[in-house]
């Protein structure tokens, strides 16, 4: 079994083709690296000869973008025992996706988008997350979206009603600092209000990723490096929450890997000062 656990959860990067070479040529600096979980939901092939390679030296953490466990369709069990297989397979750190829905009928509209904040979307989520833990043996960690638009029906903020779900469903959390950001900038609430809420003995994650700024609103599109904005929020989540697991995310413009290395490195100081600045005690769920 990976031995990385809460208690000392390092840091990664995403793992993407255009570092496979780097990563193979020499042992990076990483604690572990974080898969597409898709990507890699294969019979065998070049992908998994290449995740076999890396496994070797590297621990790795399963990140899925396609399990629509907010969509008020049934949890598609063919999907869930190839995301089984794959976990069985590599024995990840922890598997990860999204609190959201990705489409409807049957048809993946590969976006993240957000739920409707109401007991009904509560209900579900928790009888789904309940399922998805039950078959794959452990506790699920999931993902706050950045988003753009709300819902009228919603009688809750995003940040109770997340930490109600995880409550419920005693399922974890992967904080993505940039949604947090993103969203507080899009809809004009404060980011702090929402760290304030959320439960830290269950954020197993961390996501620091870059976006792009328009006239009026943010996009989260992990093409740009973490602004600084985004760096002086996870300093107070690091202060709040401690040492969490920290990764970096790009999916576009893809630097070198002593590029992205640097930035992680950034998260990491800041962690390091953080815990070692004052003692933090962390908010019981």
């Amino acid at each position: 079994m990976n031995t990385l656990t809460r208690e000392s959860p390092g840091f990664g990067l995403g793992l993407r083709p255009a570092h496979y070479a780097a990563l193979l040529e020499q042992r990076a600096p990483l604690d572990w690296l974080e898969i597409i979980s898709e990507n890699f939901m294969v019979d065998g092939g070049k992908p998994m000869a290449m995740l076999d390679r890396l496994r070797a030296d590297y621990p790795m953490a399963m990140h899925g973008v396609a399990l629509s466990i907010g969509s008020d369709e049934p949890v598609d069990r063919d999907y869930l025992a190839r995301l089984k297989a794959l976990a069985d397979r590599i024995d990840p750190l922890w598997i990860s996706d999204h609190l959201c829905w990705t489409g409807i009928n049957g048809r993946n509209s590969h976006d993240l988008l957000p739920l409707p904040y109401t007991e009904e979307s509560a209900r579900l989520l928790v009888r789904k997350i309940g399922q998805v833990q039950h078959e794959l043996g452990r506790r699920l960690v999931l993902e706050n979206v950045s988003s753009y638009l709300g819902y009228g029906m919603s009688d809750a903020t995003e940040w109770d009603f997340i930490r109600a779900v995880a409550d419920e469903a005693d399922c974890l959390l992967l904080l993505d600092v940039n949604n947090i950001y993103v969203s507080s900038v899009n809809h004009g609430f404060d980011a702090l209000d929402y760290l304030h809420a959320m439960p830290s003995n269950r954020i197993q994650q961390i996501h620091l990723a870059g976006h792009s700024t328009h006239d009026d609103h943010l996009v989260d599109t992990h093409d740009h490096p973490v602004c600084e904005e985004v760096w002086a929020l996870y300093d107070i989540a690091c202060g709040m929450f401690g040492n969490v697991a920290t990764m970096i995310e790009r999916d576009d413009h893809i630097p070198e890997l002593p590029e992205l290395l640097r930035e992680l490195d950034r998260a990491r100081r800041i962690a390091i000062r953080a815990e070692h600045s004052a003692p933090f005690e962390r908010a019981v769920a």
